[in-house]
């Protein structure tokens, strides 16, 4: 298989470390794993450690937390400069399971990007609490409105063709937090990159705690509009 490698941004994820490893070699597939922690105080980095001695698994280690957007950004520099062909970003929460990067891997080539989709099957975050599924409904619905991307913007499960996309399109939206994801796909969408979306059923994280505080959800409320704005004064270059 050509050049492929598994992003998996971790900040206190000790008790799901372990287990998305053991899927993602579960698939028999052949592709490297890059963690990049934000300097986690729970035994993240201790496990991370040890899984680095297995020639596949590199690490990021960053002195304090910057933002899941902020890894995302640093590590696509990483994989860039080492030539990966194909990029896939994951969470480590235990939400992302690995058997939907083999439906990826059969479209990589046809794709400049392939997303995970919460709103193509019905009841796909059935067990998530109603408040969560509330949220992630309603943004859905507001960045399709406000910026008029019909996708599932929002999800960090994603296959990048690094053969297709340049880095600097990728490191082209401002966020570094949450509201990465659904700028950068704003951008790329933009950019006429092809892209597709594949079902995907999502259960609610089993262990830890989210990291998404009631802030994180108000600023990206603003940073949507301030996009949508900038956005309609012709901020954006998309050419």
């Amino acid at each position: 298989m050509k050049k492929t490698i598994v992003v998996i941004p971790t900040y206190n994820e000790n008790n799901n470390i372990l287990k998305l490893y053991n899927s993602l070699v579960g698939l028999k597939i052949k592709f490297d794993i890059l963690f990049v922690d934000d300097n986690s105080n729970d035994g993240t980095k201790e496990k991370i450690l040890l899984l680095s001695k297995k020639s596949n698994v590199n690490f990021i280690f960053r002195k304090k937390k910057l933002g899941i957007g902020s890894a995302h950004k640093d590590a696509f520099l990483w994989c860039y400069k080492k030539k990966y062909n194909f990029i896939i970003t994951m969470d480590g929460d235990g939400t992302h399971k690995a058997g939907y990067i083999k439906n990826m891997l059969k479209l990589k080539d046809s794709y400049d990007i392939i997303i995970t989709s919460r709103f193509i099957k019905k009841n796909s975050l059935k067990d998530w609490p109603k408040f969560r599924i509330l949220l992630t409904t309603l943004r859905f619905y507001l960045i399709n409105i406000i910026l008029g991307v019909n996708l599932d913007s929002s999800g960090a499960f994603r296959l990048i063709n690094a053969k297709k996309i340049k880095v600097k399109d990728l490191l082209l939206a401002k966020d570094n937090g949450y509201s990465y994801f659904w700028e950068s796909l704003f951008i790329l969408y933009n950019k006429n990159y092809r892209i597709i979306e594949i079902p995907i059923i999502m259960p609610y994280r089993k262990e830890g705690s989210s990291k998404m505080k009631i802030a994180d959800i108000l600023n990206a409320f603003c940073y949507l509009l301030i996009v949508s704005l900038k956005k309609k004064i012709g901020h954006y270059n998309f050419k």
